[in-house]
């Protein structure tokens, strides 16, 4: 309905402004919206809870996974509480609904060797191998999110003071220090790749693509996938898989929890802990398997 989606962009404006949510963050808030807003086909601004319970049992019947159905809650109620707040409705029909319980699910996990083989795997003597092993050291090095890889500005890398500027979810902004690894593929990169990818003139984006573009997120999945199969790692790979092993590896050697979270960007601490539980879960396994009485 047209007046849902006007209210539905509206409040998105707002949400935007005021609190600084990341793109993907109102990505997700507007397809959730937009797919209640089809299936119960009248004004957003009569819904009671009964209504919203029966559509999360139709979505459940649907596969819709306890960590998905979280997210649209949490985005109902920032939704519905803006409509109250404009005095649009009179009661937030979310007020009594509970988040489900979430089963913790662990991510990928890669070890150092596995790390190693993917690194290697860009032919180094190409311009888009140079390019590539240049990402992938960087994701490794400093546990970026792949919108901070393929947003990175050439303004934002100071390889000679060897630290990196971010800019991170919600246009926080943190510095990170670079490792020696990486420093050397990016000033490969720098010197013999990135001058030849550029076809529209001097642009600040860094990572470019074949048509001297900014590297897409799409495009860069493709690309570790690719690398993934031909170093024979046999797991289901994303970009964020380095962004784990960064974080996973830290932990393991020691660093402690605070460090890692300022690193990754994380606002609260208990989204670091994850890497504690991938620790203890490997510490478990080497156990079972070689202890006499695992």
């Amino acid at each position: 309905m047209e007046n849902n989606t006007t209210l539905i962009e509206q409040f998105l404006d707002h949400y935007w402004l005021s609190s600084g949510a990341s793109k993907n963050t109102l990505d997700a808030y507007r397809s959730d919206l937009n797919l209640f807003s089809k299936w119960i086909n009248t004004p957003l601004t009569r819904i009671d809870d009964q209504l919203i319970n029966q559509y999360f049992s139709y979505r459940q019947e649907n596969k819709f996974s306890s960590a998905t159905q979280a997210r649209t809650l949490a985005c109902f109620r920032i939704f519905f509480q803006y409509l109250l707040t404009q005095g649009s409705i009179s009661i937030n029909p979310t007020g009594k609904l509970h988040h489900p319980k979430q089963q913790r699910k662990l991510p990928v996990f890669l070890d150092v060797n596995e790390v190693e083989n993917l690194l290697d795997a860009p032919d180094s003597k190409t311009l888009f191998g140079m390019r590539d092993r240049a990402m992938l050291e960087l994701l490794y090095s400093c546990g970026l999110r792949v919108s901070e890889l393929i947003n990175l500005q050439l303004t934002h890398l100071n390889t000679n003071e060897e630290y990196i500027r971010i800019i991170g979810k919600g246009g926080k902004e943190r510095l990170l220090p670079l490792g020696e690894m990486a420093i050397e593929y990016l000033e490969i990169y720098e010197k013999n790749a990135r001058p030849f990818l550029l076809k529209q003139g001097q642009i600040n984006g860094y990572f470019l693509s074949n048509r001297g573009s900014p590297m897409s997120r799409q495009n860069f999945f493709y690309i570790i996938k690719a690398y993934a199969l031909k170093a024979g790692i046999n797991k289901p790979l994303s970009p964020h898989s380095l962004r784990h092993a960064f974080a996973t590896h830290l932990v393991q050697r020691g660093a402690d929890l605070r460090s890692v979270q300022l690193m990754l960007g994380h606002s609260d601490i208990s989204t670091t802990q994850i890497y504690t539980h991938i620790q203890n879960t490997q510490l478990k396994s080497q156990h079972a398997k070689h202890h006499p009485r695992g």
